[in-house]
């Protein structure tokens, strides 16, 4: 009872602040009233948040994109924030269908298997899943991006920032996505300087300033003159600046908290991806589908490159990311090795969609180990 009353609270108040525009764009002049679509009215988006939109990170990114969509095709949007990945995602879900919502976006990993058996249960609503690889033919599809390409040109900015050939990661759970964006990261760093290690540190947490703060402090410690990160605030990137090592940050854009040495961040850009996919259930043409957006259709891209990437550094970033988008390179093409020796890629071979999804080892130069 308690949970079913905090959500019922929290949705009362994203009731209140997320519609589809601000109270006074509403009360418009006639001359600037708002768009009238039958077929957009009929359509209300809920979206399911794993963090807080106050936070800098992911969460931040998705409320920004939810807010371009809604302006973009005037639809009413409604958003829970904070909602575990737990038993009170099942409840966050029956709460937003019932305030009528039939398109609806969970963002947090483990609310994947919540959102699939809601789509069983409620075969009129269409549930779209952030970082997750279950779907069906009816009414559940996941997306996500291939953050791995900007983690590689952020490598490379690292790579040339390193004097001790020594970089941290701070890490939030060993699972393949996490691992696939440590190893492209490490691949990019080792593209130009094959003498870097970098060390991980896992949090076991995808929120907690404290933890994260902490690990970046204990692997400066450890002489780390690089801090990377798979994290949701900036704490990492505040710890590096107060020591006056470089960061390179993640989710959204961090260099007000990077200070002189800050680099870059590989960022999140969903809003054109949210856009489409609710005009098309305007528009009745709506298909579930398994989208994996890169740099080509700016699902993913870096921030402006920050003070501490050097001119040599950029014109290499510059240059890979052409190579990456014109299709002449792949991240993961062979040969790779494993953090043991062993190759993992052959040669003149590429990672198939199915094996990066699936990444389960690091590759040479990661220090670390990938289970806890």
């Amino acid at each position: 009872m308690r949970k079913l009353l905090a959500v019922l609270l929290a949705l009362a108040m994203a009731a209140v602040i997320a519609s589809c525009a601000p109270a006074a764009e509403i009360s418009a002049p006639e001359d600037e009233a708002l768009p009238t679509n039958d077929a957009a009215a009929s359509v209300k988006v809920g979206f399911i948040y794993l963090g807080s939109v106050s936070s800098s990170g992911i969460t931040y990114m998705h409320d920004q994109a939810r807010q371009e969509m809604a302006a973009a095709l005037g639809v009413e949007t409604l958003y829970l924030e904070d909602i575990p990945e737990s038993t009170e995602c099942k409840d966050a879900i029956d709460m937003l269908v019932m305030q009528d919502c039939n398109v609806i976006f969970a963002t947090g990993f483990g609310h994947m298997d919540f959102i699939e058996a809601a789509a069983a249960e409620y075969p009129d609503v269409k549930f779209l899943h952030f970082s997750g690889n279950k779907m069906n033919d009816t009414n559940l599809g996941n997306y996500f991006g291939r953050m791995y390409e900007p983690r590689y040109l952020s490598g490379i900015a690292a790579g040339y920032a390193t004097k001790e050939n020594k970089i941290g990661y701070v890490a939030a759970m060993p699972i393949p996505e996490v691992i696939r964006g440590i190893n492209a990261f490490t691949l990019g760093a080792r593209s130009v300087n094959p003498d870097i290690s970098v060390q991980v540190v896992w949090t076991n947490t995808w929120y907690d300033p404290v933890i994260e703060k902490a690990s970046a402090e204990s692997l400066l410690d450890a002489g780390c003159d690089v801090i990377a990160m798979h994290q949701d605030t900036h704490e990492p990137i505040t710890a590096a600046a107060a020591r006056e090592a470089f960061g390179v940050g993640y989710h959204s854009a961090m260099a007000d908290s990077g200070g002189d040495t800050y680099l870059t961040a590989p960022v999140w850009s969903l809003g054109p991806y949210y856009t489409a996919v609710v005009q098309s259930v305007i528009d009745g043409t709506f298909k579930p589908e398994a989208r994996w957006g890169g740099l080509e259709d700016g699902m993913v891209t870096l921030e402006e490159y920050g003070p501490g990437v050097s001119e040599e550094a950029a014109e290499a970033m510059d240059a890979a990311k052409a190579a990456i988008m014109d299709g002449s390179m792949h991240v993961f093409q062979g040969p790779i090795k494993d953090q043991d020796g062993n190759i993992e890629v052959k040669d003149g071979e590429t990672m198939s969609d199915g094996d990066m999804l699936g990444m389960v080892f690091f590759v040479e130069g990661v220090l670390g180990e990938v289970t806890q």
